[in-house]
């Protein structure tokens, strides 16, 4: 099992690096008590779970102090433990409480937030130290409240392509990202042979096949949608849905999606759905 320790300052950016690594299919739990650390980690293992990310925070209070020692423990037992401590300038952590009116998590009323951010330093010192004293992928220490929202010591996060035709007289999908129209296309609803058919079937696909234009433009929206796809997967998206719509959703967006999910599925997790793709009448 491979565990993910995420741990450091309130404001660093603790929720938006656990919130990517659950898009990524990270198991997440957040704000776990530290003495709990070993038992979850045992649990979720027997339970199959094999990438889980927990974040500790100063919330756990003295007990931080123990940390250090169950992380060897895990270690020794052969979990892939990768501490993932979070800091940044007091400053910049300041004016973010300010900007977002949160309350310190160790604030009392008798504590300024500076105050605040110094007890906090101390009570995550021990985990700190192994930040300090480690190098990826044991750990990575990374300035999260500068607006980084990547760590190279992880795998960028695969983004779950969903390819569905859908039919314009029903309406265009409102998930859809990048919607693809296909009807200036020959139409094999014309042909009594084809009609009752749909895009899954032989003749169909023959029939398309023959035309030029198809090619043309199958070709087209797979360039389009391959060079774009990693700025999308940069952006921090778990997935992109990408629709091809004909004039039914029955014939030349099932073939185009068909053929799409076919291409890239050995280039990203696909999805293939056709809305309205129903028996004919």
């Amino acid at each position: 099992m491979q565990l993910v320790l995420i741990s450091g300052l309130s404001g660093s950016g603790k929720s938006i690096a656990l919130n990517a690594l659950e898009d990524s299919g990270y198991y997440c739990i957040d704000n776990l008590p530290g003495p709990l650390l070993q038992e979850s980690a045992e649990l979720l293992r027997r339970a199959g779970h094999q990438r889980v990310a927990m974040s500790i925070d100063a919330r756990t209070g003295d007990a931080l102090e123990q940390v250090p020692g169950y992380i060897t423990a895990l270690k020794d037992q052969g979990v892939d433990l990768r501490l993932l401590f979070l800091d940044t300038k007091n400053d910049t952590l300041i004016k973010r409480f300010s900007e977002t009116r949160r309350r310190h998590p160790l604030a009392t009323g008798t504590r300024t937030l500076e105050e605040c951010l110094t007890r906090e330093r101390e009570l995550l010192a021990p985990i700190g130290e192994i930040g300090s004293a480690s190098t990826p992928p044991t750990c990575c220490r990374m300035p999260c409240a500068t607006g980084s929202r990547t760590c190279s010591t992880f795998e960028p996060n695969r983004v779950m392509l969903l390819f569905e035709s859908f039919s314009y007289k029903q309406g265009i999908p409102l998930d859809a990202d990048l919607i693809f129209d296909v009807r200036c296309l020959p139409n094999p609803h014309y042909d009594p042979r084809l009609r009752p058919l749909s895009g899954l079937d032989g003749p169909v696909i023959e029939f398309l096949e023959k035309e030029p234009k198809v090619g043309a433009m199958l070709e087209d929206v797979r360039r389009f949608v391959e060079t774009w796809l990693p700025s999308y997967g940069q952006d921090n998206r778990s997935s992109l849905t990408v629709a091809v719509g004909c004039t039914g959703g029955r014939h030349r967006s099932v073939y185009f999606v068909e053929r799409l999910g076919a291409y890239f599925r050995s280039r990203s997790p696909v999805l293939v759905r056709h809305r309205h793709l129903a028996p004919a009448a």
